[in-house]
């Protein structure tokens, strides 16, 4: 897709669809428990092809792309007993570790093999009463691990206790998890290291559970205010929000000086650029809690040449492309040279942008919308567009709505 150098319009508003993680995470419990309505679910494609997926009583379910689906419904299949399912997906879906979440469900007595390659799907599950109530689960690894366990510890007899060992990564979607399943009704706790999710009880009345639009997709919205110095307004989101993207709220006010102002009874939110503010000389940040806008965050500094430094990025290599790896080579057509590690990325100088720049997605939907916003400085050509289809299917649609070609 060709994106014609542009000025931003201000005041538009966007009505973002709900969070993926959150309408992930309600439609396996949903799937579980049978005693909840979802609102506002996302039309994302990762999330229509869990709802497939969980429709169907098919023996092979291919989630093609769809990580968080793979992971969530690896626990899933393993608790129907007797049920033996074959999980299958994408090759690079094949080429995605999952050795840590099938350890620990094997430690709880499930039976799963691998069918290609050791560590990798596709899966062979066979499904088993869980009866042990204990698990130990590098801390370290995808939340989505350790999220897919707590998404189904609710129904075991004696429920499950999950043991984190060493520095955890990514604490905030845990703790979104914890969040959801307590406001579902199952009673949990989080100490120390270790979490504790009772069985839950199945005769507890419906409930109707309405989802918060996805705080990733309006970190690109952040990103062309702040280029673009202009006010945006989105809906529908929550001041109190659990999803850990919400942290593009204060790291946008801090270091692009994008004020977040929240309208309860509208549910919106206002970004507004300070005309005051001083960027920094130099942006370093840990975004442990929050990897996955650190491509929006790296285009945005690149866009307005502030250098960066940026931590705390250990699972952006095992995500649908080495994003690391990708934003090192797309942010040298932006003119930006980077230096990366396992866990950082930080750029070294600002050139002049390429001619004629043409961003690789690497089938990643995440590198397509976080690049868009560099077309307030420089035309662009945004490789295999459709891959925005994934967790953002509307996003140029609504990119068009705040966008004036120059």
């Amino acid at each position: 897709m060709k994106l014609e150098k542009s000025k931003l319009i201000g005041d538009k508003t966007i009505q973002i669809s709900g969070s993926k993680s959150i309408s992930n995470r309600l439609l396996i419990l949903e799937s579980l428990f049978k005693n909840i309505q979802i609102g506002n679910l996302s039309n994302s494609q990762d999330t229509q092809l869990l709802k497939k997926a969980l429709a169907e009583n098919s023996e092979t379910v291919n989630i093609h792309h769809a990580g968080t689906a793979m992971r969530f419904l690896t626990s899933y299949y393993s608790i129907f007993e007797g049920k033996t399912t074959i999980l299958t997906g994408s090759g690079r879906m094949k080429e995605r570790p999952i050795k840590n979440l099938v350890s620990a469900l094997r430690d709880l007595g499930v039976e799963i093999e691998y069918m290609e390659n050791e560590g990798f799907p596709p899966l062979k599950i066979t499904g088993r009463k869980i009866t042990e109530n204990k698990v130990d689960v590098p801390a370290n690894i995808s939340s989505q691990f350790i999220t897919s366990l707590l998404l189904i510890a609710g129904k075991p007899e004696n429920g499950l206790k999950i043991n984190l060992v060493g520095e955890i990564t990514s604490r905030s979607y845990i703790e979104m998890t914890l969040d959801i399943l307590t406001r579902f009704g199952i009673k949990n706790s989080f100490e120390d290291n270790t979490i504790s999710v009772e069985k839950f009880d199945e005769n507890s009345k419906t409930d109707t559970f309405e989802v918060e639009s996805d705080w990733s997709s309006a970190s690109y919205f952040y990103s062309f205010s702040a280029i673009g110095r202009k006010t945006i307004h989105l809906k529908s989101f929550y001041k109190a929000s659990t999803q850990g993207d919400s942290a593009s709220a204060k790291i946008y006010e801090k270091f692009f000086g994008i004020t977040t102002t929240f309208s309860e009874d509208e549910h919106k939110i206002t970004l507004q650029p300070d005309p005051s503010f001083s960027f920094p000389e130099k942006i370093v940040l840990n975004m442990n809690d929050c990897p996955d806008i650190a491509q929006t965050l790296c285009v945005t500094a690149a866009a307005l040449r502030i250098p960066f430094e940026i931590s705390g990025l250990g699972t952006l290599k095992v995500k649908e492309t080495d994003r690391l790896q990708a934003l090192q080579n797309e942010l040298k057509k932006l003119g930006t040279e980077t230096e990366i590690t396992d866990l950082t990325i930080q750029s070294t100088q600002f050139k002049e942008a390429e001619e004629n720049i043409s961003v690789r997605t690497y089938q990643d939907h995440r590198m397509a919308m976080s690049f868009a916003p560099f077309c307030l400085i420089k035309e662009l050509n945004i490789e295999d567009e459709d891959v925005v289809e994934k967790s953002y299917p509307k996003f140029w649609e609504d990119l068009s709505k705040v966008l004036n070609k120059e």
